[in-house]
């Protein structure tokens, strides 16, 4: 997700930007950092060398300017772990989910957490108790320690919605300790307690994070029960409801009944979001069954094998990268026929799909855009298999997510709620169990 001006090379996609990096092999990456400041990482792409090949890099800000927040006490880089502090500080938490699949709720018991920044971008602080933190995401987190000197519990867990898929449904746990000068303070003998994070299934727990909610019943007309709707609010004011309806009702007491994740949008840290569409694309996500052979032989359900793909193309890796296949044009590695659009228009989000769209077709094909042009991408789930939370990623580029939201998209309805003002920036997204996402970004880094 770096945007890395014309050295795609050091990008580290196999197979896309570069061949892998052989067995006891070198190769150096000499990163271009532009714009980026906060929070990234770095990891491996290469099967599951990910799960444990990866480190943190912090950018700062530039020399003579500061931290568009209040100057941290101390910064503290956590993968998840554990630390010693000093009461009535405030603590810069930067906290990188490395893990393979799942999505993250984390927490500390009896501490609130305000947010500052996602993937590099600054944020509007805003308070929670608790965060969802998506694979290959970064945030960054002020913990202010204004509690009673004692130990307490800080813990992560899982968040899964794919009905039937198994996972590890445990939770991680570390434990913030209150010092007083150099010795340990008189801690109470109370039970340490697990913070009160959502259940590993709560869907709404996790878009309520960012501030997005369903509609919580229905009366009369308009939107029918489990549909989205937007809210955003500016500084003291209310925007009006963007979807056309007339009665429902709505909790409007509860604390996160705000859009609540967007952009810090400032004269020092000012956005570009593209306000015009030139190229329209919408790419359903899905988790297929492929064969299995007798040269690949698995054990899956049906005694078959998962496949991901994007327009029901599942990905098959070349011979030679697509990068190098491109820049020295050599033929017959990729097509350029990826489709802007599904090929195939069905009930992405509805139940008893056909097995015609579960099996998908298998390629190396290519989307070329127009330099410059300014693109929006709807990436659409769907309830194949494992309809869960997924997470996505775009390399050399930082985006803008302008909406997202549950079942099939409505481009007419939808775009209605789009928030074009000051829209969350990242490299990485979940898209919402059966929903969707949309960014907008501009096609300028070849």
């Amino acid at each position: 997700g770096v945007r890395q001006l014309r050295n795609p090379w050091a990008d580290g996609a196999e197979y896309v930007n570069q061949c892998p990096i052989g067995p006891g092999k070198r190769f150096t990456y000499k990163v271009q950092l532009t714009i980026e400041e906060g929070t990234i990482w770095w990891h491996a792409h290469s099967g599951w060398a990910r799960a444990t090949l990866h480190g943190m890099i912090i950018v700062y800000p530039k020399h003579g300017a500061t931290y568009p927040f209040p100057k941290p006490y101390v910064e503290v880089p956590i993968i998840l772990g554990e630390w010693w502090k000093k009461n009535g500080k405030s603590y810069l938490l930067r906290i990188v989910n490395s893990i393979m699949d799942e999505s993250m709720f984390f927490g500390i018991d009896r501490h609130k957490l305000t947010l500052v920044g996602t993937d590099g971008f600054y944020t509007k602080p805003f308070e929670t108790e608790y965060i969802m933190i998506t694979p290959g995401q970064s945030m960054d987190v002020l913990l202010n320690t204004n509690q009673p000197h004692d130990s307490y519990y800080l813990a992560a867990r899982a968040y899964s919605s794919a009905f039937g898929a198994s996972f590890d449904n445990t939770t991680t746990i570390g434990i913030l300790h209150y010092m007083n000068g150099s010795a340990r303070s008189n801690f109470s003998s109370r039970p340490l307690l697990l913070p009160p994070l959502p259940p590993y299934n709560a869907t709404r727990a996790s878009t309520a994070f960012v501030g997005f909610f369903v509609l919580l019943s229905h009366i009369g007309c308009g939107m029918k029960e489990g549909e989205s709707f937007l809210i955003y609010k500016k500084e003291s004011q209310m925007w009006k409801l963007h979807h056309r309806f007339q009665q429902g009702y709505f909790d409007m007491g509860r604390r996160n009944a705000w859009i609540k994740l967007r952009s810090l949008a400032t004269k020092d840290h000012p956005i570009d979001v593209p306000l015009t569409v030139d190229t329209n694309l919408r790419f359903t996500v899905s988790v297929n069954l492929i064969n299995c052979t007798v040269k690949n032989p698995c054990n899956g359900p049906l005694g078959m094998r998962f496949a991901a793909s994007l327009n029901n193309i599942s990905f098959v890796t070349p011979k030679v990268d697509v990068l190098r296949a491109y820049y020295y044009g050599i033929k017959g590695i990729f097509g350029r026929d990826f489709p802007k659009v599904p090929r195939k228009e069905f009930d992405y989000t509805g139940k008893n799909l056909t097995s015609e769209v579960l099996t998908p077709d298998f390629g190396t094909r290519a989307l070329v855009l127009e330099y410059n042009a300014s693109v929006e991408l709807v990436l659409q789930g769907t309830n194949m298999l494992a309809s869960d939370n997924h997470p996505m990623h775009l390399h050399g580029f930082g985006f803008y997510v302008v909406g997202w939201g549950f079942g099939n998209f409505d481009p007419e309805k939808d775009r209605l709620g789009y928030n074009l003002v000051d829209p969350p920036q990242g490299t990485t997204v979940g898209i919402p169990n059966n929903g969707w996402v949309a960014i907008r970004f501009r096609a300028d880094n070849p």
